[in-house]
């Protein structure tokens, strides 16, 4: 659910849209400016971290019941094969904000860290994660001061300016280009176009997360395997580091997105606030998050706890079935919203896709074993057809 409140911008407005909102295809307003500082703050890289996090827990907890069956981590590859097939296609033929081949990839990775003892997997996953926050600070935060400032104009610096704004210009025009194909409704000249433009952006977009996307799994390893998601860790004990680290995350959070509103949301400016300046005080707030959603997890009644829980059980369904339902609402053969709607009416399809996701997943449970795309997942990962329906 989160997921999609951090990517319906790129559904609905062109990619370049999700950190700039110059790039909107309508007004963006002042209003919607202060949006955006509440989506940085609130949801923005979080998200991501949440389900990168608790992708790696999954993973162990997988190989944990295949290695109780006598099966090795060959059977998890098999796994994360057929996930990166389904991110390939959800690239190409649905939505180029795809993040599932990006976990194949770091789950490969993330398995010759398998067998290091779970203080030794936090570690390095802790280290990592800041060893890449400073690499992506380092990389993208001073880009501002070049492409922003009086400072790049100095004969030093005027050749890079000059670079920097020729490759803003080429990401406006693109968004643009994707704007036209996509309103058009001309579905396979869209296709056509994802792969001529955007299959040499896979292995840039995989460096762009992989010191984010590695680290977080093999803290979600570690973390499953110190009882977090089972009640492993004492309650109070988890109440106070997940406030703590959440309110330390958020505060430190909310100085970089004031500060690049206040340097009028430009496109270095908005680069280096997302991708920058915003990982280590991102962190803090996803490890508080994770802490408090766990201790909530495990005392949730009701019926809206339920119905949450339900459609956690078929993420995978929930996430690419959202992105073939953002294709009906945003695409020119159908809805045909795509570059129509401003920030806040793209929260109210949020909303109502939420709605969507609630009200569908409990009832397919009490009927079936697994939601649709997990019980194909699960085929072809076993190679045997299993029963759907209980």
């Amino acid at each position: 659910m989160g997921i999609l409140a951090a990517n319906i911008v790129a559904f609905g407005q062109p990619m370049t849209a999700y950190m700039f909102p110059g790039a909107f295809a309508v007004v963006h307003s002042e209003t919607e400016d202060w949006m955006w500082v509440a989506q940085f703050v609130l949801i923005d890289n979080k998200m991501r971290g949440l389900f990168s996090l608790l992708f790696g827990a999954g993973m162990y907890l997988f190989l944990e019941k295949a290695w109780a069956r006598q099966q090795g981590a060959w059977l998890q590859i098999q796994r994360l094969f057929w996930l990166g097939l389904f991110g390939l296609f959800h690239y190409f033929f649905i939505w180029r904000g795809d993040i599932l081949f990006l976990y194949a990839c770091a789950g490969m990775a993330a398995l010759l860290f398998v067998g290091l003892s779970r203080r030794k997997q936090l570690v390095l996953g802790l280290f990592g994660y800041l060893g890449g926050a400073l690499l992506y600070g380092g990389f993208l935060g001073f880009l501002p001061v070049i492409a922003d400032t009086d400072f790049g104009k100095r004969p030093a610096f005027a050749q890079m300016a000059d670079e920097l704004e020729a490759d803003k210009q080429e990401a406006l025009a693109e968004g643009e280009l994707e704007t036209g194909l996509i309103s058009s409704g001309n579905y396979g000249e869209w296709v056509q176009y994802n792969f001529s433009a955007h299959t040499e952006e896979l292995p840039f977009y995989l460096f762009m997360f992989w010191f984010e996307t590695l680290p977080l799994m093999m803290i979600g390893m570690a973390a499953y395997r110190y009882g977090l998601f089972d009640g492993g860790i004492e309650a109070g004990r988890l109440r106070k580091w997940g406030w703590s680290l959440l309110l330390a995350g958020t505060a430190l959070t909310v100085p970089v997105a004031l500060w690049a509103k206040d340097g009028g949301l430009t496109y270095y400016g908005t680069l280096a606030a997302m991708a920058g300046w915003s990982k280590i005080p991102c962190g803090l707030a996803i490890f508080g998050l994770v802490a408090l959603l766990a201790l909530w997890g495990q005392r949730a009644s009701g019926s809206l706890a339920e119905r949450i829980s339900a459609a956690g059980r078929v993420a995978f369904t929930n996430y690419l079935g959202t992105s073939v339902l953002m294709l009906f609402v945003f695409h020119g053969w159908a809805g045909g919203l795509f570059g129509k709607l401003g920030r806040g009416e793209l929260y109210l399809v949020v909303i109502v896709t939420w709605a969507v996701m609630l009200i569908w997943s409990k009832p397919w449970l009490e009927r079936y074993r697994f939601g649709p795309l997990e019980w194909l997942w699960r085929c072809l990962t076993y190679r045997q057809i299993f029963p759907l329906k209980r």
